[in-house]
C-alpha cells in the first residue's frame, strides 16, 4: 500500500469549460476544445492513465468514453437521439479519473470539475400548420378593402429559421384577391354580387427554409349586396345669414346602417376655418378697441397698427387690410419710432400679439426676432427681445446696472409644437420680474429653461425698438436689420406697468363662430358629447342609434359677428362604429359639407346735425366753451331688394328697394380739424372724461382734433360727441373754425360720411374789431410763421393780411382821405336802419343761420383821424423796406384794392333779418 501510494501521486487535468454543437435526431457532439484529459504520473501504468470521464447531472440523456487510456483522449455522445423541438441547450459537469496505483484500480484520482455547455442544431423537419381549419369574411360588394382578414400559420420546430413563418400564397388562380406576408388578404378589385357570391380561396404558408404547409387552408369570402350604410339626408352646402344666430347643420339626417350588429358610435364634427383670418372668424376691431372691450387695463401700445399719418412705420410692411394682418417674409423690419414705448420697462408689463409660424429652414436656424429692442449705434446689445429660435419661443430681459447689480434672469425658453404647425395662435407674455408666464391661446405655460446673466454695464447710447428684425447697429460697417422674423403677425402690443388677467386674454383671443348644441336638455339619454375649447370640435358617443340621430339633428353653427367674414367654412363628420362580435363592422364614410356665410349687407353710416353756427366770442373765451356738435345724429341704414314671388320677368327691374335702419356698434369717432392745427396756447377740445364712465369708450386729444375709441353704441357715441367743447381764449386772432367728423365700424371697414362743420366767431364790437385789424397789420410776422396745411381756411385769413397791409402801402394819402369819408358815410347810414329793425334781430342775435351768408367788409370803413396818423407813420416804414415789390405784384395789389372797396353786401338764403353792424364778421 505505501508503494502503490508513492506511484500515483498527482489527478488528472482537464480544461475548466467545454461548448459542445450538435444536430438533433444525431448522437455525436462535437465540443471545443476536444475532450482530452492529462495526468503527470504518466507514463507510470495505471497511474499515468486515464481509466474513464463521468458526467454529473440529473438524467442527462449524455455519456462520455474513453477512446484511449494513454493519450487521454475521450468523446461525448449521446445517449439516444436528442430533440430540438423538446430542448434546445443543455449544461452539465464532467470529470475525469486515472486508473489507480494498479490493476485493480485502487487509489484512483479525479480530475477538477469542468462545465460542458451543447447546444442543439434545428433539423427543419416540421412544415407549417393553419390554426384554422376554415377562414371565413363577409364583405359588401363594391368596395376594395385594404384587408378582409388574416391567415395565421405555426411551426413547430425549434429555431427561429424554421419556426417562422416567412411568406403565405395563394393557390387558387385567377380570383380577385391577393395575401401579403403577414397573412392579410384583400380584394384587388371591387367585388359583384351579381357576378359571385362567394370565393372560396386555397391558401398555403412556407417557414423560412422555404418548407411549405402540408395542408392548404380553405378560405371562404362571402359577398352581400351593398346597402350604402352612412348619413342619409343632409345637404353638402349650409347657407348662413348674417344674424340668424343658431342654425341647424343637418336637421334631418339619420344614420343607415345595413342591419349592422351596432353596439355603439362614435361621431366627431369638425368645424374647420383655420383659414379664415386668424384662425377663425374673430372680431376685427383694432386692438385697442378689442382690449377695451374685454376690459384689459389701458395703457396699451400697438406697435403694429394701420398705416396712417401718426402710425407710419408699417407703411412698407406687406398687409392684409381685412384682417389686420402683417406678414413677413424674411426681409422685412419695422422701426418704431422714439417715444412710442418707454424707454425703461418696470418690472411688471404684457406683451400680446397673434402669430402664425411654420418650421424654420436649414439645419441650424437663425434667430428669428418678433420683437428687439436693441442698441442704435456703436454696440450690438439687446436690451429685451421676442423671438423664436428653432421652434422655441424665447423672451430676452437684460435688466440695467442701475437696475440691479446681481446675476438675475435673463433668457426663458418655451418648447412648443404650436410654434411651428403653421396655424394661428394668440400669445401672452406677462411680465412680473423675476417670474415670466406664457399664456397661449388661454392655456398657461411655465418656462421650461431659464438662462442668468449679468445686468448691462451703463451707457448713454440710444436704443432702438424693432418688429420683425433686429436692428445691428454695432460690431459692422452699416448699421442694419438682422434676425428677421418668417412668418405672419397681427396685434402685437406692449403694456407697461400691468399685466394681464386670464379672463381678458380668454376674451382677446375667443372665437365668434363655432359648433353648438340647441336644446341641450332633449338630448337622449346616454348620450356623451364633448367640446373642444374654442368649440370647432364636438365629440359625440352613445349606444343607441335612434338617440345618436337626434342628437346630430340639433347641432348647430353660430356666428355671433353681427357683420362676419363671408365665405366657406368646410364641415368633416367622421363616425366610428363598433359591433357586436363581428370581426368586420361596417364603416360609416365621413361627410364633407360647407357652411356658406353669406356677405352682410354693407351698412350706410350718416352723420347729421348742425353744419355751420355763430356764437360771440365771449361764449367761446368763457371756461366751459362752446358745444361743438349739440344735435349731432349717427343713423345707419341697409338697403334690402325684395323679390316678390307674382313679378313677371319683365317687372324684376322694377322690384321694390326698402331702407330699413338698423343699430350696430361703432368702434371710433374722429373730429378732424380743417386748416392749420389748434394752436395749444389759446384753443383746444375738451371733454369731460365723466361722460366716458359706464362706457367702453375712451379718447385720445391732440392739436390735430379728438379721438373717441372703443366698441360701443351708436347712442353712446352720440351722447359723448354732443359734450365735446371747443374753447379759445384768444379769440381776437382767430374768426371761423372748421371741423370734420368722421366714424367708423370694424376698423374701418364701414365708415361714415365727412360731417363738415364751421364755427364762426362773433366779435362784440367794431372797435374790437378794428382792434384785430390793427393787430394784423402791427404784426405780420407772427400770422404768418403759423404753419396752416395747403387749402385750409386758416391759410385763407392769413392771405388777407398781406392784402390789407399791401393796399395801405400803395394807396396815396389822398384816395385815402376819399376812402374814409365814404366809409363813415356808409355806416352812418347802415346803423340808421339797423337801429330801425333792431328790436326784431336781437333774440337771435346768437344763433342766426349763416348757411348761406356772405360778407365782404372794407376793412378801412370805420378807420378814425388818430389811427389815421398811426397808420400813415407805418405806411413810411413799410414803404421803406419794400421799394423793392416787383411790378407784377403791385397790379395783383391793384386788383384787390379794387375788391376790397367794394360795398358790404348781406345775403341770406333762408331769413332775410337785417344783422346790426356788431355782429359782420368778413372773410
Amino acid at each position: 500500500c505505501t508503494l502503490s501510494f508513492l506511484v500515483n501521486k498527482h489527478k488528472p487535468w482537464i480544461e475548466t469549460s467545454y461548448h459542445g454543437i450538435m444536430t438533433e435526431n444525431n448522437d455525436t457532439v462535437i465540443l471545443d476544445p476536444p475532450l482530452v484529459a492529462l495526468d503527470k504520473d504518466a507514463p507510470v501504468p495505471f497511474a499515468g492513465e486515464i481509466c474513464a470521464f463521468k458526467i454529473h447531472g440529473k438524467e442527462m440523456p449524455f455519456e462520455a468514453v474513453v477512446l484511449n487510456k494513454t493519450s487521454g483522449e475521450g468523446r461525448l455522445r449521446a445517449k439516444s437521439p436528442i430533440d430540438c423541438e423538446l430542448q434546445k441547450e443543455y449544461t452539465f459537469i464532467i470529470q475525469a479519473y486515472d486508473c489507480g496505483s494498479g490493476p485493480a484500480g485502487t487509489n484512483w484520482k479525479k480530475s477538477h470539475k469542468a462545465v460542458v455547455h451543447i447546444q442543439v442544431k434545428d433539423v427543419n423537419e416540421f412544415s407549417p400548420t393553419f390554426k384554422e381549419s376554415v377562414y371565413k369574411a363577409t364583405v359588401t360588394e363594391g368596395k376594395v378593402y385594404d384587408s378582409i382578414l388574416q391567415v395565421e400559420a405555426v411551426d413547430e420546430d425549434c429555431s427561429p429559421q424554421y419556426s417562422q413563418i416567412c411568406n403565405y400564397e395563394i393557390v387558387t388562380t385567377d380570383i380577385p384577391f391577393a395575401i401579403d406576408r403577414n397573412g392579410n388578404i384583400r380584394n384587388t378589385e371591387k367585388l359583384s354580387y351579381d357576378k359571385q357570391h362567394q370565393y372560396e380561396i386555397m391558401v398555403t404558408a412556407y417557414d423560412c427554409g422555404q418548407k411549405h404547409a402540408t395542408e392548404d387552408v380553405l378560405v371562404r369570402v362571402n359577398v352581400k349586396p351593398v346597402c350604402k350604410p352612412g348619413w342619409q339626408d343632409w345637404n353638402k352646402r349650409i347657407e348662413y345669414k348674417p344674424g340668424s344666430g343658431s342654425i341647424p347643420l343637418f336637421p334631418s339626417i339619420h344614420l343607415e346602417t345595413c342591419d349592422g350588429p351596432v353596439s355603439s358610435l362614435h361621431t366627431t364634427i369638425e368645424l374647420q376655418t383655420n383659414y379664415i383670418g386668424k384662425g377663425c372668424d374673430r372680431e376685427t376691431y383694432s386692438e385697442k378697441s378689442l382690449q377695451k372691450l374685454c376690459g384689459a387695463s389701458s395703457g396699451a401700445i400697438d406697435l403694429l397698427p394701420s398705416p396712417s399719418a401718426t402710425a407710419n412705420w408699417t407703411a412698407g410692411l406687406l398687409m392684409d387690410n381685412n384682417d389686420m394682418i402683417f406678414k413677413f417674409d424674411g426681409k422685412q423690419g419695422a422701426k418704431i419710432p422714439d417715444g412710442i414705448v418707454p424707454k425703461n420697462l418696470t418690472d411688471q408689463f404684457t406683451i400680446t400679439l397673434w402669430m402664425k409660424h411654420g418650421p424654420s429652414p436649414g439645419l441650424r436656424a437663425e434667430k428669428e426676432t418678433i420683437l428687439c429692442n436693441s442698441d442704435k449705434t456703436e454696440m450690438n446689445r439687446h436690451h429685451y427681445a421676442l423671438y423664436v429660435h428653432n421652434c422655441r419661443l424665447v423672451f430676452l430681459l437684460r435688466k440695467d446696472f442701475d437696475q440691479a447689480d446681481t446675476f438675475r434672469p435673463a433668457e426663458f425658453h418655451w418648447k412648443l409644437d404650436q410654434i411651428c404647425d403653421k396655424e394661428w395662435h394668440y400669445y401672452v407674455v406677462n411680465v412680473e420680474f423675476p417670474v415670466v408666464t406664457l399664456y397661449m391661446d388661454g392655456t398657461t405655460y411655465e418656462p421650461y429653461l431659464v438662462t442668468n446673466d449679468w445686468p448691462i454695464h451703463p451707457s448713454h447710447i440710444a436704443m432702438q425698438l424693432t418688429v420683425g428684425a433686429c436692428w445691428q447697429g454695432g460690431e459692422v460697417a452699416k448699421p442694419r436689420f438682422a434676425q428677421y422674423f418668417h412668418g405672419s403677425l397681427a396685434s402685437l402690443t406692449i403694456r407697461p406697468g400691468k399685466i394681464e388677467s386670464q379672463k381678458v386674454i380668454s376674451c382677446l383671443q375667443a372665437c365668434k363662430e363655432g359648433l353648438d348644441i340647441n336644446s341641450l336638455e332633449s338630448l337622449g339619454q346616454g348620450i356623451k358629447y364633448h367640446f373642444n375649447p374654442s368649440q370647432s370640435v364636438l365629440v359625440m358617443e352613445g349606444d343607441d342609434i335612434e338617440n345618436i340621430n337626434q342628437a346630430l339633428q340639433k347641432v348647430s353653427y353660430i356666428n355671433s359677428r353681427q357683420f362676419p367674414t363671408a365665405g366657406v367654412r368646410r364641415l368633416k363628420v367622421s363616425s366610428k362604429v363598433q359591433c357586436f362580435g363581428e370581426d368586420v363592422c361596417i364603416s360609416i364614410p365621413d361627410i364633407d359639407a360647407y357652411v356658406m356665410v353669406l356677405q352682410a349687407n354693407e351698412p350706410k353710416i350718416t352723420i347729421s346735425g348742425m353744419d355751420h353756427f355763430a356764437r360771440p366770442a365771449a361764449q367761446f373765451e368763457s371756461e366751459r366753451g362752446v358745444i361743438l356738435l349739440p344735435d349731432i345724429r349717427i343713423v345707419s341704414t341697409v338697403t334690402k331688394t325684395e323679390h316678390p314671388m307674382d313679378l313677371r320677368e319683365h317687372d324684376r327691374a322694377n322690384k321694390a328697394v326698402v331702407i330699413e335702419e338698423m343699430l350696430h356698434n361703432l368702434d371710433f369717432c374722429d373730429i378732424l380739424v380743417i386748416g392749420a392745427e389748434l394752436d395749444p396756447e389759446q384753443e383746444c377740445l375738451e371733454l369731460d372724461h365723466v361722460e366716458l364712465q359706464g362706457k367702453h369708450l375712451d379718447a385720445t386729444n391732440s392739436t390735430a382734433g379728438y379721438s373717441i375709441y372703443g366698441v360701443d353704441s351708436m347712442h353712446n357715441y352720440e351722447q359723448v360727441l354732443r359734450q365735446i367743447r371747443y374753447r379759445n381764449w384768444y379769440t381776437s386772432a382767430t374768426f371761423d373754425r372748421r371741423f370734420r367728423v368722421k366714424c367708423s365700424e370694424l376698423n374701418g371697414r364701414y365708415t361714415s360720411n365727412e360731417f363738415n362743420m364751421e364755427v364762426n366767431i362773433l366779435h362784440s364790437s367794431n372797435s374790437n374789431f378794428m382792434e384785430h385789424v390793427n393787430h394784423m397789420i402791427v404784426q405780420p410776422q407772427f400770422l404768418q410763421s403759423v404753419h396752416h396745411p395747403e387749402g385750409s381756411i386758416s391759410a385763407v385769413h392769413n392771405s388777407v393780411v398781406p392784402s390789407v397791409a399791401t393796399i395801405v402801402i400803395i394807396i396815396c394819402v389822398s384816395i385815402l382821405i376819399f376812402i374814409i369819408t365814404l366809409g363813415v358815410y356808409r355806416i352812418r347810414t347802415a346803423h340808421q336802419h339797423s337801429s330801425a329793425d333792431s328790436e326784431g334781430s336781437k333774440e337771435n342775435e346768437m344763433d342766426w343761420d349763416d348757411s348761406a351768408l356772405t360778407i365782404t367788409v372794407n376793412p378801412m370803413e370805420k378807420y378814425e383821424k388818430p389811427h389815421q396818423t398811426e397808420e400813415e407813420s407805418e405806411e413810411e416804414d413799410i414803404e421803406d423796406e419794400e421799394e423793392d415789390t416787383t411790378s407784377a405784384e403791385s397790379d395783383e395789389s391793384e386788383e384787390e384794392e379794387e375788391e376790397e372797396e367794394e360795398e358790404v353786401i348781406v345775403q341770406k338764403g333762408d331769413k332775410q333779418n337785417p344783422i346790426r353792424q356788431e355782429q359782420l364778421e368778413w372773410d
